[in-house]
């Protein structure tokens, strides 16, 4: 499997808040998700930035919503996980799964 084939760690972590909120995801909410789930909280700048990169990769597409007058008249950017992105998080899974078969943490492990 190439390393194009699956997402680094954190691309995982906003590939999974994006599939989570279905087409509902934007910057906020994906952080909010994040945030909820891992209890770390990365900085947006950071969520930005890797869905920028991973609509490059075609693992995402986005949309520009309706414009609100709460943001001031700016529309939200949403975010919804694409065919190839699916793929990549089962490649990712498959590749972890392998390592983590039969290894028993605390239980003899190897230092």
């Amino acid at each position: 499997m190439a390393k194009s084939d699956r997402a680094g760690a954190f691309e995982e972590v906003v590939l999974l808040a994006v599939a989570r909120l279905a087409d509902q995801g934007y910057g906020v909410t994906i952080l909010r998700e994040i945030e909820e789930r891992t209890k770390t909280r990365p900085a947006l700048g950071a969520i930005y930035a890797t869905l920028e990169r991973l609509e490059t990769r075609g693992w995402v597409t986005s949309y520009q919503g309706e414009a609100s007058p709460v943001r001031g008249g700016r529309a939200k950017r949403h975010y919804k996980l694409t065919a190839a992105g699916s793929r990549a998080l089962e490649n990712t899974r498959r590749m972890f799964e392998r390592l983590w078969e039969g290894l028993a943490l605390g239980r003899g492990a190897r230092s």
